[in-house]
């Protein structure tokens, strides 16, 4: 599913106007689609139905559904926030249209909080547009609903949350459904504003399919994986070297390589501290461990570098970076042979905080290279505050990965993976539950092993994020988020790409946005 900006959905409009699909129609088919919804969850005929409407276009899809609602049985009544003089175009000529045909209109500052307490509540008061944070009647009518509204439809976004990025701007409602219009919005899609849309549908209202060819930010759907050779080694399901570990880091290094092996990667290599191993092997024995010399912090050291750049010409791809340690003479380490290696090469973790001090060494690295930071990282590589990060993560990431060359995975609730050429996907598997230590180390073996099982590297970055995430909801699903661990979601991969490749039209369905 593709996912527009406030601005590409602005010019979406344009372009369908150019096939003859006017505002009228479009604002007709938007009002269409939401009855359609209602009548789906809740019934129409002899309920009530409060629509609280806006001045601009989306109180105009208020206003138009306001008149399917009447038509069909349903007790309406309109409360208008703003001047009804402001409606221009298809809002207008919906306003007349109610105006005239017998249904209560009032205006937002006379509200009885009893009325909405005994009424099916649909927003249409402020839309994607919203570019300051919500204030006077628009503030105080969101207060009433979300303390007394028990069901609550919102039209394209529920009002107070920003259609670019989610944000709630001071204040937003809390809807119980959302029916977003066209294409989901970035808004929708991204927390918080994802989780106050509550149930999401989406209705492309006759927009033609081809006026969306040049969107870059899609959902990020699952694929169809390859078959495992039935005469397959273990070379045949990828080689990889996982470079990680140090004194007290003991679990990034396992659940990498290990991860790598549950998610049916072949053959893994783990270069950690001689010191860890004894203890790593004991829970780890299927991995093939190489020991290296160490710091006096019991780090890997700057001695390793011809063996791992050796090493790592046998390998299909390089992961390093899982609990490497913050040791200057690691981060040396680091940094010279990012540049040198060869092979696809995904950093994460001590990895990030390394090269963030010399970031060029990325830049100049022919294969592939896959950076998997959390915010906190994110804000560290470009130097800037977490807060900046979180605020404009789209283009900060656009941006980035075109200057790095580097495919990069933002990490976090509804995971975007971002590419040179300017695409986004935002992945929509996973939970809360899985905000846990060592959740991103098992995330570096997946997507090593998507890589190993024959995907391209592009699709394997998506996909491993995809099973990643599919892991951990299954975990909830069998214990609940609290207390999920990187075990938990390490154990449940074999369990996540059985179901993927037995129903894979089943798990595809059950992370799309539906269509009405």
């Amino acid at each position: 599913m593709k996912v527009s900006s406030i601005e590409e959905m602005r010019a979406l409009d344009k372009k369908a106007m150019k096939y003859g699909i006017k505002d009228e129609l479009l604002m007709e088919n938007a009002g269409h689609a939401a009855y359609f919804l209602i009548l789906k969850e809740v019934g129409i005929k002899g309920k009530k139905f409060l629509i609280f409407a806006g001045s601009g276009n989306n109180g105009g899809d208020g206003l138009m559904l306001a008149r399917k609602l009447h038509s069909s049985g349903g007790i309406v009544k309109i409360y208008l926030l703003g001047n009804e003089a402001k409606y221009k175009g298809a809002a207008k000529f919906n306003y007349e249209i109610v105006s005239k045909i017998g249904i209560e209109i009032d205006d937002a500052k006379n509200i009885d909080e009893k009325e909405i307490e005994d009424a099916i509540v649909i927003d249409a008061m402020l839309g994607t547009g919203l570019s300051r944070n919500v204030s006077g009647i628009y503030n105080d009518v969101i207060n009433l609903i979300n303390k007394n509204a028990k069901i609550v439809f919102s039209i394209d976004i529920p009002s107070g949350i920003n259609g670019n990025n989610g944000k709630i701007m001071g204040n937003a409602i809390k809807a119980d459904y959302t029916i977003t219009f066209g294409l989901p919005k970035i808004g929708n899609i991204l927390y918080p504003g994802y989780e106050f849309c509550g149930k999401l549908y989406v209705s492309h209202i006759s927009f033609p399919p081809c006026i969306y060819e040049n969107i870059k930010i899609e959902t990020n759907d699952p694929i169809l994986l390859p078959e495992r050779k039935k005469d397959g080694h273990k070379g045949c399901f990828g080689d990889v070297l996982f470079i990680a570990g140090a004194r007290g880091y003991y679990g990034a290094p396992y659940f990498s390589s290990m991860a790598f092996l549950k998610a049916g990667g072949g053959y893994s290599r783990l270069a950690s501290p001689a010191s860890l191993l004894p203890f790593l092997g004991a829970g780890g024995s299927e991995i093939v461990f190489i020991p290296m010399e160490e710091t006096k912090e019991g780090s890997i050291s700057l001695k390793n570098e011809r063996e791992i750049l050796d090493i790592s010409k046998e390998v299909d791809m390089v992961v390093i970076g899982p609990g490497l340690s913050l040791n200057e003479e690691t981060k040396e380490f680091v940094r010279r042979i990012v540049g040198k290696i060869e092979k696809p090469l995904l950093i994460d973790g001590d990895g990030l905080t390394a090269i963030s001090e010399d970031i060029d060494r990325i830049k100049r690295r022919k294969n592939y290279t896959i950076l998997t930071p959390h915010p906190g990282e994110m804000a560290r590589l470009i130097g800037k505050s977490i807060k900046e990060v979180l605020d404009n993560r789209i283009e900060i990431l656009r941006k980035e990965c075109d200057e790095w060359n580097s495919i990069i995975v933002l990490k976090g609730a509804h995971t975007l993976i971002g590419y040179p050429d300017g695409r986004i996907f935002i992945n929509m598997s996973g939970n809360c539950g899985m905000a846990t230590a060592g959740s991103g180390d098992v995330l570096t073996g997946v997507i090593a092993a998507m890589y190993g099982l024959g995907l391209g590297i592009e699709n394997a970055v998506r996909m491993g994020v995809f099973i990643h995430g599919f892991a951990g909801d299954i975990a909830s699903i069998e214990k609940g988020e609290d207390g999920i661990t990187a075990r938990d979601i390490m154990e449940n991969l074999p369990k996540a790409m059985f179901s993927l490749r037995k129903n894979f039209e089943e798990v595809k369905k059950r992370y799309e946005i539906k269509v009405i």
